[in-house]
């Protein structure tokens, strides 16, 4: 197929004028093939110069490795970019990770481009000083794995070199739906292996996963196998609002109803196995127009802004807790939990650690739904509780089981309440809190207004 294009394009090459091309003016945004036709489609060998020429060019943020080989031995290379001066980020807190790739088919070259683009859009934008990139640098690392199976890439063919489908060759349901080309087992196949080590090795806390396809165009979520809707919906469904509301009208579906059942694939072993959020972004299928002298980066334009739309808010796509609120009185603890982030959490516990680091109470398992606040309350002796403690909450960052748990320190003191409203239970309010302040004015008062009786009664 690819023989055909390319003689179309020669022949459409020997009709363009050479004014069109001014001798030594490079394209402002090059990409292989450009000025004349980007859908000269990349290869393995022009990816491996690319990506080793970013490498080479701009090391502050371009970490080059490898997620392993092809069934022919190619390596499967993974960009991976942040700041990498900042082991953390600015704040001091830990980085997001967003993992991507492109290319399970290897012909889905759109697929494969929007991967080379992403990619290449925060390499150049960091170059250019652009507020955007950069932020995301600081706070974020992108995982790129741009071609999967180089193999069929360069043959011009869906299947790898032992005509097996790899977006079906994954451990989640492994061939049991309706599908042709699943392998032998689930990751038979040296090219799916070598992606699930890189998740499990590298990006195991990863809160996003995005796999570039090309084919029908929509961003499909889990699961394939069911037409239910994932645990996590309410996390989906969210991103889905904002995207059209903000940024594309694509459609935005569960894969079983938005495309057909399919199994084993890298999206629902992402989610279902990783417990990562995780799309399957689907480009149009026109791969191949004769004549057409579209760039990709506006070929793909829309596509990229879906793309930094999901990067970019990478911090809210799970649960994220803060105790806003905790009150201790003789028999109970109440706390008031509120979550930023955009996925609910069904499991999160509270706990107390005294002064030689032994866990001596945690309270039952509690939910709290997506940008949303809880109150629980919780039946336990304020004997409990002593001086030089404290406290952490565990939770899973979404309601997947797969998903990660977090142990996240408390930095919220307690409030002693006095239940039989008589002095001598602890009041655990600080020097300048509100209360504290009032209650001392009143005291001043009560013994300003004492003393002036007293001076009165003896003159």
């Amino acid at each position: 197929m690819r023989v055909a294009v390319g003689l179309v394009v020669c022949i459409v090459l020997a009709s363009v004028p050479a004014a069109a091309a001014p001798s030594g003016e490079a394209p402002s945004s090059a990409w292989p093939g450009d000025p004349v036709d980007s859908h000269v489609h990349l290869t393995w060998a022009a990816l491996t110069l690319d990506v080793n020429d970013w490498a080479d060019e701009h090391p502050d943020i371009v970490d080059l490795t490898s997620a392993g080989s092809s069934e022919l031995g190619k390596t499967l290379w993974v960009v991976r970019l942040s700041d990498w001066s900042l082991e953390t980020k600015p704040n001091g807190t830990a980085k997001e990770i967003v993992y991507i790739d492109g290319g399970h088919h290897g012909n889905e070259y759109l697929g494969t481009a929007l991967a080379y683009l992403t990619a290449k859009w925060y390499i150049n934008a960091w170059s250019e000083g652009d507020e955007e990139a950069i932020t995301v640098l600081q706070n974020t690392e992108l995982h790129i794995l741009i071609m999967l199976n180089p193999d069929g890439n360069d043959i011009d063919t869906r299947w790898n070199v032992n005509q097996v489908d790899l977006n079906r060759n994954y451990n989640h349901y492994w061939n049991t739906c309706p599908t042709t080309q699943p392998g032998s087992s689930a990751f038979s196949e040296s090219e799916t292996a070598s992606n699930s080590a890189y998740m499990n090795e590298f990006v195991t806390d990863a809160d996003l996963y995005v796999t570039m396809h090309t084919g029908v165009w929509i961003m499909l979520y889990p699961w394939g196998k069911w037409a239910d809707q994932p645990p996590d919906w309410e996390l989906f469904w969210g991103i889905r609002e904002e995207v059209h509301a903000t940024v594309s009208d694509i459609p935005i579906q569960n894969a079983n109803q938005g495309l057909y059942p399919n199994c084993g694939t890298s999206r629902d072993y992402g989610y279902g196995v990783m417990g990562f959020p995780t799309f399957t972004f689907e480009t149009d299928d026109e791969q191949f127009v004769p004549g057409s002298f579209e760039n990709l980066n506006e070929r793909l334009g829309e596509e990229m802004d879906v793309m930094r739309y999901l990067i970019n808010k990478v911090w809210y796509w799970r649960a994220r807790l803060d105790v806003q609120a905790l009150e201790i009185s003789q028999d109970s603890l109440e706390t008031t939990v509120f979550n930023h982030g955009m996925a609910s959490t069904t499991n999160a516990s509270l706990e107390y650690i005294d002064a030689n680091g032994d866990v001596v109470w945690s309270s039952p398992f509690f939910g709290v739904n997506a940008t949303n606040s809880s109150t629980v309350q919780f039946t336990v002796p304020s004997s409990k509780f002593t001086d030089g403690g404290s406290w952490n909450l565990n939770y899973q960052k979404r309601v997947i089981n797969a998903s990660v748990w977090v142990n996240e320190t408390v930095d919220f003191q307690p409030s002693f309440i006095d239940d039989a409203g008589e002095g001598g239970f602890l009041l655990g309010f600080g020097v300048f809190n509100p209360v504290t302040s009032l209650l001392a004015m009143v005291g001043v008062s009560a013994w300003m207004q004492r003393r002036g009786t007293v001076e009165e009664s003896t003159e």
